[in-house]
């Protein structure tokens, strides 16, 4: 069978973002107790390595307790260490939250910044956090690479591989930049409820006559299926947690 063109690539990912977006029509950011776009950047630097579940139940309360980036940025590193605990891994994010407040506080007037190069140089914040800003505080357009998109990139046979930044890449080849934060979306919901890295439930999957570990679409089913195994086992070792 011939390899897949990158015309017929677009092609198949319109296809896959509409089935995808009348399966999950809600889907959204699950991090939902947020006001603020700072707010928005504290719970998912807690969201690394935990589940949108659990920074869901910690954050109410922690916005009560510093309700604004002076209150994070003065706040005492083992005080804010002992209620962001339950989130795992609290002495870093901790650190990166109060650095991450202070320098809001003393470079941009206690207002997070918009632009996506700005906010990449900031306490805490990669890529997968930049574009999720930018698309859900500031309504701009964002590829939100965690391990859901990652591995879901690999199975539909857009990527190969599990670097970030290689993944991003080929997706904006192939997806529409105004359809990036809802494909991101689609993909963490699907990744969730239907494509889990340990058990696919591809008998029920409403994209899987699109799929090339399904349909073998370019000659490519015995690779992909490598690259389930191989990104399926790395996601499975996460819980499904969020990357």
């Amino acid at each position: 069978m011939k390899r897949e063109s990158l015309a017929e690539k677009k092609d198949r990912a319109g296809k896959i973002f509409a089935a995808l977006g009348k399966e999950y029509p809600n889907a959204g950011c699950e991090l939902a107790s947020w006001s603020t776009p700072f707010e928005l950047a504290v719970a998912t630097m807690l969201s690394a390595q935990c589940t949108d579940k659990r920074v869901n139940m910690v954050t109410p309360g922690l916005f009560k307790k510093y309700p604004s980036v002076a209150a994070f940025a003065e706040a005492g590193q083992e005080e804010l260490e002992e209620v962001i605990r339950s989130t795992g891994f609290f002495r870093n994010k901790a650190k990166n939250i109060r650095a991450l407040a202070a320098r809001v506080r003393d470079e941009f007037g206690g207002e997070l910044p918009s632009d996506f190069e700005v906010l990449v140089t900031l306490p805490g914040i990669g890529r997968k956090t930049a574009h999720l800003l930018v698309a859900e505080a500031f309504g701009g357009a964002g590829l939100v690479v965690d391990t859901h998109f990652i591995r879901l990139s690999n199975r539909l046979g857009f990527a190969q591989g599990t670097d970030a930044r290689k993944v991003e890449d080929a997706l904006a080849k192939v997806v529409p930049r105004e359809r990036w934060s809802r494909w991101s979306h689609l993909m963490v919901f699907h990744g969730r409820r239907c494509c889990n890295a340990r058990k696919p439930e591809c008998g029920r999957c409403v994209i899987g006559g699109l799929c090339p570990a399904m349909t073998g679409v370019e000659g490519r089913r015995s690779k992909v299926e490598g690259q389930r195994s191989k990104v399926g086992g790395q996601g499975a070792k996460k819980g499904g947690k969020r990357g």
